[in-house]
């Protein structure tokens, strides 16, 4: 089958390896992510999901390889965290990083502002659409929430889907759902899970990382495992199930794939 034009994935990696020093933190990295899917990326501590991520964050630069994000080519030697956001890289971080103090619609336009002529914030324009996101984009229905509480009134599942919701308004090509689900109590992993669905009803592409593999085979169409800095496995959710998922990991994770190839 011939392979898909750029323009068709919402992000591909090609031939990314990452060194520090003499260490390889990942070679030969070959990942294509489509438009409206949601990619599991598993693998263990230390497997490279974090450099992966940071790579495609702009945080740091890869050792060599080509990065592209809705079909264009990323220039690696200038990308960076703004740069990345510029592209439509957009992540949900398991420390739920909004305001606490502040109320909602400011936190979905923070370091975005809507701006009126001579500088002023266009607060009912902003306020309109943070209302527009929270009932129809995300479809929150937090009882007597409203875009002018502030994020402290709300719940850990609540806060990501503010979160979420917000990577979406932003024309995300990508969002990156980095352990969203941490130290929440199972109501509130049940919203966020139902946040992440949305993304991809929603149109955008995501990559979810979690420890939870429960939650990871609920919201992934496709499994991508990382070990030891390469990626050892790409699978559709139609080819394996929960179970084989599981033990194909146990397998890594106890050295036997080693004892085999021996």
């Amino acid at each position: 089958m011939p392979e898909a034009p750029l323009d068709a994935d919402a992000l591909r990696f090609v031939d990314i390896e990452k060194y520090f020093g003499l260490v390889c933190a990942l070679k030969k990295i070959n990942l294509r992510i489509r438009k409206n899917e949601v990619v599991g990326l598993i693998g263990d501590n230390g497997a490279g999901k974090s450099t992966l991520v940071k790579i495609l964050t702009g945080v740091f630069p890869p050792t060599s390889g080509e990065l592209y994000v809705g079909g264009k080519r990323i220039d690696l030697k200038t990308h960076s965290v703004p740069k990345a956001h510029k592209a439509g890289i957009e992540t949900v971080y398991q420390d739920r990083s909004l305001g606490d103090k502040q109320v909602l619609w400011r936190n979905f336009f923070v370091g975005r502002e809507m701006l009126l002529p001579f500088g002023f914030i266009n607060v009912k324009k902003e306020k309109a659409i943070a209302r527009e996101i929270m009932m129809t984009t995300i479809g929150f229905r937090g009882e007597g929430i409203t875009v002018d509480s502030r994020v402290s009134e709300l719940s850990g599942g609540e806060r990501q889907g503010v979160a979420i919701g917000r990577a979406m308004h932003f024309h995300a090509n990508v969002i990156i759902l980095d352990e969203p689900t941490v130290a929440l109590s199972l109501k509130e992993v049940r919203k966020v899970l139902n946040f992440v669905h949305k993304i991809k009803e929603n149109g955008h592409a995501g990559i979810y990382i979690s420890h939870d593999l429960q939650d990871v085979y609920e919201v992934s169409d496709r499994f991508v495992v990382i070990d030891r800095g390469e990626i050892v496995a790409d699978m559709e959710k139609k080819e394996i199930s929960l179970k084989a998922l599981g033990e194909f990991l146990l397998e890594y994770s106890h050295g036997l794939k080693d004892k085999k190839e021996l």
